[in-house]
């Protein structure tokens, strides 16, 4: 049987009122008694159910998510199952603000998160760039005891307490060794579409299809990349450019966002069945595509499940208890058009 705090009070000889002093860290215990209470502590083996605590004291926690602005179609998907979130707050005992920065804007990020630390909140959530003011900022507020977590890209060298995303080399690795079944006899180059170098999972998707391409097609050309910055009409540019540069092209991998622009280059082009197109996220725009056949597979992450495993792991730390790892693994989906999910009313 689990000891409780009338164990410790009897153990130590005080009064109930006294070992709730010690327990919540307030003042008006002299230090003998503290000392008392807290070899009783010890000598029972009493391990304090904080969750419950604070579901008793209707104990709320502040959040602030940091999320990109812009017209990416998987980010604004992001930012609705945060909307959502807060909507539960009453439920989930949150109290969630949302900071908006320009996407692949280091400097605003950091200046977001500083923001961020002002508010005193319990945790941030924060889609991050790998950069070293948006780690020194992501530093500080761990230093003030406030818990990160990020949010679809990781920032490894900071001292961060969590990452809720897929494993984006994994997932690089996967769309390589699709590519490499997909292309079958087709000869030609291979482009690389990514949004920006300055994001950890854009960096770590082609480290990982580089990799399985090497294996699974080796000697099979792969053009420099080009980074198309998740906008849809700047990635059309560059596609367009793409097909007429390279008319045996074989194969794209789109590691980023602006896939409506690759299906618009591909279609006006009359390229969207002699060329393999391999992208991420699960879309409206990239749902037809894929149903069409101008896609060819699609690698996806669940937003919900990402912005839910967040905050249950902000709510842990601040609780001071430990992560459920098998919880919050976020999975990559393959979809091909043979298996893609009802799509929502």
């Amino acid at each position: 049987m689990r000891p409780t705090v009338h164990d410790i009070a009897a153990e130590a000889g005080v009064s109930l009122a006294t070992v709730d002093r010690v327990l919540n860290n307030r003042p008006g215990v002299r230090g003998v008694t503290r000392d008392k209470v807290e070899r009783a502590i010890a000598t029972l083996g009493y391990v304090r159910d904080v969750a419950a605590a604070n579901l008793a004291k209707s104990r709320s926690y502040p959040l602030v998510f940091v999320l990109p602005e812009g017209d990416n179609t998987f980010m604004r998907g992001l930012a609705a199952e945060v909307e959502a979130a807060r909507a539960r707050s009453a439920v989930e005992r949150t109290a969630i603000t949302v900071l908006s920065v320009p996407a692949f804007d280091a400097a605003a990020l950091a200046a977001a998160l500083e923001k961020a630390r002002t508010l005193g909140p319990a945790g941030v959530a924060v889609v991050a760039i790998d950069a070293p003011e948006v780690v020194a900022a992501v530093d500080r507020l761990r230093e003030d005891g406030i818990a990160v977590v990020t949010l679809v890209s990781d920032l490894p060298g900071s001292s961060r307490d969590h990452f809720a995303g897929v494993d984006n080399i994994a997932a690089g690795r996967t769309a390589g060794s699709l590519m490499g079944r997909f292309l079958g006899g087709r000869e030609g180059p291979v482009a690389i579409v990514a949004g920006s170098m300055l994001v950890r999972d854009h960096r770590d998707r082609l480290e990982g299809f580089r990799a399985a391409m090497a294996e699974s097609a080796p000697g099979r050309r792969l053009l420099p990349v080009v980074e198309g910055h998740d906008d849809p009409a700047e990635v059309e540019q560059l596609v367009s450019k793409l097909v007429v540069d390279h008319a045996d092209l074989a194969g794209i991998y789109s590691l980023g966002a602006g896939n409506r622009g690759l299906i618009t280059a591909l279609e006006k082009a009359g390229r969207q069945t002699d060329v393999c197109a391999i992208a991420h996220e699960l879309t409206p725009h990239s749902r037809r595509a894929l149903s069409s056949g101008t896609l060819d597979a699609l690698l996806n992450q669940d937003a919900g499940h990402e912005v839910r495993s967040a905050i249950r792991v902000l709510k842990a730390r601040a609780d001071g208890l430990a992560v459920i790892g098998a919880q919050e693994r976020i999975r990559i989906e393959i979809f091909l058009k043979d298996n893609l999910p009802v799509e929502p009313a």
